[in-house]
């Protein structure tokens, strides 16, 4: 069977240790790329919209460690796609995108209906790289390990039907990225300097510490200190929530001022700074940044740097810190911390509260559920209130928030776990986003619960006036029914909208095999005052 470029880029895929490519197949070269990959063993999954399948290419990244794959077409397509790749960027998910070309101008096509796919996806990729059959063998084993080179993230390839079936030569060299350089020496002798003589040091993990191995370094470097840590929504469930040390979320605004005005020490473990709200650091104390990579952005000046693989970090510091006085933190201070900051998110209303919604959900699911969070209202109590054990474990879109996130990573992950349970928390927005993929998770039969946080607000009182023009009347409009769509799909329903239906509904919903869905009509009353509590840290992304 002849080398030609599909396949050398699917047997790149492969070596790479891929497990699936996701995509809208266009009429070009993704038709080539797909018959390669089904040769060769390597599943296609069909999705509904590009964005969607750049979520799950971006989530199988993030959970195996290894880059997704995605699929779309030329133009409109690869243009739909942009909000996936985007994701994938902010994320910094190790994911390839490959792309239909429009036919080369020396062949006599017209480009009059052309977009720049380079143009397009250059400001959101790592690279864009237009693919060649003398080149093609080079250019997937250097995008793949340019995906995985810290910070990661997505790289396009744009391939054109008219290079697709030629000949190349075979895949040779390795797909491997080299292991980042040691740490400096120097630079770790000054870090455990400065950890030693702080009293109150703080930490807040972000994503890079997301690697099992990571996390058991964090938690053995909390513990000898001792020192308390925040996570980002990214690195929640590197320490247990209900770790007597994990004080919650990092959300960049003032419901953290508790604990980080009294440091006097912050050490940004595996901290991005893509992870932070675009504004001015608040916080006095000296930070000390562990990474893999620089901070650049500029929102926090590190008073010190130590730049490496970020176990290899905490591993060569605990040597160094073994004869170091310990931290003077009160346990019970914390503890009264992490309370207040649980509390001030625990709103009651009438109705059924939405951090209720979360405590019921997790109390009832069993142990190595994995979540996936949408944008909105919901995730503060969802990232407050859902105790994850372990890495990824919990699962939400980064940057300003990607809205319709929860149900396409929901079928992204439940494919890298099929052995485990899935819970989307989605909006009623967010749900009517990327309502098309409830298809594709009735199709591929994944027993994934999708929870909506029904707030009525797409439920409107239209106005209009009557033929006679006498006056206004007002038209009560239901808005979409949620139940009957997830039916229409073949997914079974329920309807919640106390504590006690909630808790039925997903009893029922863990008993099943099946996809369901869960409608659950939550009272919104309490969101202002839980935005109010947090002071607009996130304003931007609800």
């Amino acid at each position: 069977m002849k080398a030609t470029v599909a396949r050398v880029l699917v047997d790149g895929l492969l070596r790479a240790g891929t497990p699936r490519i996701f995509g809208v197949p266009g009429g070009g070269s993704s038709l080539d790329l797909m018959d390669a990959a089904r040769d060769a063993g390597l599943p296609f999954v069909l999705t509904h919209g590009e964005t969607a399948a750049c979520i799950m290419a971006a989530v199988t990244g993030e959970l195996t460690g290894v880059p997704g794959a995605a699929l779309a077409g030329l133009g409109p397509g690869a243009a739909s796609a942009v909000n996936g790749v985007a994701h994938a960027w902010l994320d910094r998910s190790p994911m390839i995108l490959f792309t239909d070309r429009h036919p080369s101008a020396a062949l006599g096509f017209t480009t009059h209906q052309r977009i720049d796919h380079g143009a397009l996806f250059g400001p959101i990729t790592k690279a864009s790289i237009t693919l060649e059959a003398s080149s093609a063998s080079h250019w997937i084993a250097h995008s793949i390990q340019l995906a995985m080179k810290e910070p990661r993230g997505p790289v396009h390839l744009d391939l054109g039907a008219d290079v697709a079936g030629q000949a190349t030569v075979p895949l040779a060299t390795t797909v491997t990225s080299p292991p980042l350089p040691p740490p400096s020496a120097e630079a770790l002798d000054e870090a455990a300097r400065r950890i030693g003589a702080a009293a109150r040091p703080v930490v807040i993990a972000g994503l890079q510490c997301r690697g099992e191995q990571v996390a058991r370094w964090l938690r053995a470097f909390a513990e000898a200190r001792p020192a308390p840590v925040l996570v980002t929504y990214k690195a929640k469930g590197v320490l247990a929530d209900l770790h007597p040390l994990m004080l919650g979320v990092f959300t960049g605004g003032v419901i953290e001022d508790a604990i980080l005005s009294r440091a006097d020490l912050i050490v940004a473990l595996g901290l991005d700074e893509v992870e932070l709200i675009p504004r001015a650091w608040a916080w006095k104390a000296p930070v000390l940044h562990l990474a893999p990579s620089a901070a650049s952005a500029g929102y926090v000046r590190p008073a010190l740097e130590v730049v490496g693989d970020v176990a290899l970090i905490v591993e060569e510091l605990a040597p160094r810190l073994r004869e170091r006085p310990r931290a003077d933190w009160d346990v019970a201070e914390l503890d009264r911390l992490k309370r207040d900051g649980r509390a001030a998110l625990a709103v009651g209303t009438r109705g059924l509260a939405p951090h209720r919604v979360v405590e019921i959900a997790r109390e009832l699911s069993p142990t190595g559920t994995v979540v996936t969070v949408d944008s909105g209202a919901h995730m503060f109590p969802a990232s407050t209130f859902w105790a994850a054990v372990l890495p990824g474990e919990f699962l939400m879109s980064n940057g300003l928030a990607t809205m319709g996130f929860a149900l396409p990573a929901a079928i992204g992950a439940q494919l890298v776990h099929p052995r485990r349970r899935l819970i989307a928390f989605t909006g009623d927005g967010g749900l009517m986003m990327a309502a098309a993929e409830l298809e594709t998770m009735a199709r591929l039969a994944l027993p994934i619960i999708v929870v909506v946080f029904d707030d009525g607000a797409l439920s409107l009182i239209k106005i209009k006036q009557d033929q006679r023009g006498t006056g206004e009347l007002p038209l009560a409009y239901a808005g979409p029914d949620r139940a009957a769509l997830g039916r229409s799909f073949g997914l079974t329903t329920l309807v919640a909208d106390t504590e006690e239906t909630l808790g039925r509904a997903v009893v029922t919903a863990l008993s099943g095999s099946g996809p369901v869905l869960i409608d659950a009509r939550i009272d919104p009353s309490g969101y202002r005052t839980m935005l109010e509590r947090i002071r607009g840290v996130s304003a931007a992304r609800v």
